[in-house]
């Protein structure tokens, strides 16, 4: 293996400009993510497809950007995170394209897939190019742009993609994606510098293991609801997917401590404690900010009655407050321990959906609503930036790519796991409040279009508002997390290895 270059930053560097270039095409991939929800509909009648394949749209996107993203990591350290990027940006732009173009479901689905693997080379390479080109001091407010554009893409997909829906048609939620795919492409050209290689062994073994094993775990978990948590063929079932997956990651893990040439993980990556807790709490994030969406924006629809767009509309404080925040919380970052900043926010995200729960009604006057919603936006200024740099700052350079693979992972694995649980407790509590509601029909049932009627809107909403008690439960979690992290080393001393950015190549 090379041994790691000592950084120097060479004036022809300039990390800013870089940054933004990356950041252009995260956001697109980020807004991937949501946009397509608004468009189910009309997929669904304009493709002629059923709504259990229309469902694959969005999980074979999310199954094809998680599963690969430790393998993507380590790659872009071996080959550079420049030429990685670009090539994942390259194939997530073609990819576009094709869905727009395509007139079949099962098209859609393989093109979609695509989109996901240039998805997944794409993100570690952003956190990766940040801890090579941004000394300690000034990863903070490197972190806050990259943790803000998250926060902004969550609000800009749902409304983006209802006035395309609206004014042009499904097709150019993805047709979209084609001039700013050129557009970051020519940037991340010009402006990203190309950073030194190292020369990895390639685990293939470590390789084939994590990618079955963590395609088996998120499949089943993110399919378990459609299947009620039971069988889906013959002696295959859900839980037996889960546990097979669990079984195959211990595997990967065994023979990553077990390799005697470079593993795909490297499990000394986890002996920096921050690192390892910083893990923790940004998969805590990602399950509540995922979870959280859905009963909001479904109390939205169907008590209130609001349009897709209108509804995501709510969300606008969130972003605003996240992303004024953004260069403020970024300096603080650089000079204050993290585990303040970092537990603040993440206090305020579990405060704010406690607070949410208790003011979801079906009369709730909307500005009663927008507080805690502008709390989440507090929350979403003070989570990110932290809990990134944390994981990142005292990463080797030559493990940036790596490390970076294993946050995205930990990130999108959070994700999935509170998509998949708070659709089981959404279902839990519907049946609960509305046994048989809608003329006899199973609670939970028959609730996609319009506004319900009065006499259901009740428990329905009671059970949207029970249901957001679970992703604040487990922010608390993430709070513990990162009320231990240490105090960050170039507020002390700072190590050879990590004060400087890398030297361009």
């Amino acid at each position: 293996m090379a041994t790691p270059q000592q950084p120097v930053r060479p004036s022809e560097v300039r990390p800013w400009p870089a940054l933004w270039a990356l950041v252009l095409g995260f956001f697109m991939i980020l807004v991937d993510s949501t946009i397509v929800s608004v468009a189910t509909p009309a997929i669904l009648e304009d493709l002629g497809a059923d709504v259990g394949t229309v469902v694959w749209v969005t999980s074979a996107y999310l199954l094809a950007y998680a599963v690969p993203l430790l393998i993507t990591g380590r790659l872009g350290d071996r080959i550079g995170p420049k030429k990685l990027y670009l090539t994942g940006l390259a194939l997530f732009t073609l990819a576009s394209v094709w869905c727009g173009l395509t007139n079949s479901i099962e098209m859609l689905i393989v093109a979609r897939v695509f989109q996901g693997l240039g998805a997944s080379m794409m993100t570690p390479q952003t956190m990766a190019v940040i801890t090579r080109i941004f000394p300690p001091n000034e990863r903070g407010r490197a972190m806050s742009l990259w943790g803000a554009t998250a926060g902004v893409a969550t609000l800009v997909g749902p409304i983006l993609g209802g006035v395309l829906v609206d004014g042009l048609g499904w097709q150019w939620i993805f047709f979209i994606n084609a001039p700013v795919g050129v557009v970051g492409f020519v940037l991340a050209m010009r402006l990203v510098p190309d950073l030194p290689t190292h020369e990895h062994k390639f685990d293939l073994i470590g390789v084939v293991l994590s990618a079955v094993g963590l395609f088996l775990l998120v499949f089943g978990i993110q399919e378990g609801q459609k299947y009620d948590w039971g069988q889906i063929k013959g002696p295959i079932s859900v839980w037996s997917l889960i546990i097979s997956g669990i079984v195959v990651l211990a595997i990967f893990v065994v023979w990553q401590s077990l390799t005697k040439g470079e593993p795909l993980l490297p499990l000394s990556l986890f002996k920096d404690r921050n690192f390892s807790l910083a893990n923790v709490a940004i998969t805590t994030v990602g399950f509540a900010i995922t979870a959280m969406a859905f009963p909001l924006m479904l109390w939205a629809q169907a008590v209130r009655g609001l349009t897709p767009t209108r509804s995501a509309l709510l969300l606008v404080p969130m972003a605003v407050i996240a992303g004024a925040l953004s260069p403020f919380v970024g300096r603080l970052v650089d000079r204050t321990p993290p585990r303040f900043i970092a537990g603040f926010g993440l206090l305020c995200c579990a405060v704010s959906l406690f607070w949410m729960s208790q003011v979801i009604e079906p009369d709730v006057p909307i500005w009663q609503l927008l507080l805690p919603i502008a709390l989440l936006g507090v929350a979403n200024g003070f989570m990110w930036a932290p809990i990134g740099t944390t994981a990142t700052r005292n990463l080797p350079m030559h493990q940036a790519g790596a490390g970076a693979g294993v946050y995205n992972t930990t990130r999108q694995v959070g994700a999935v796991l509170g998509s998949a649980s708070i659709a089981a407790l959404m279902e839990s509590r519907l049946a609960h409040n509305l046994p048989g509601a809608a003329g006899g029909a199973p609670a939970g049932e028959g609730f996609s279009s319009g506004r319900l009627p009065e006499m259901v809107r009740q428990g329905f909403s009671d059970a949207m508002a029970q249901s957001l008690v679970l992703p604040a439960l487990v922010l608390l979690v993430g709070l513990v997390a990162a009320l231990l992290f240490t105090a960050p080393s170039h507020l002390q001393k700072q190590p050879d290895d990590a004060t400087q950015p890398v030297e361009a190549g």
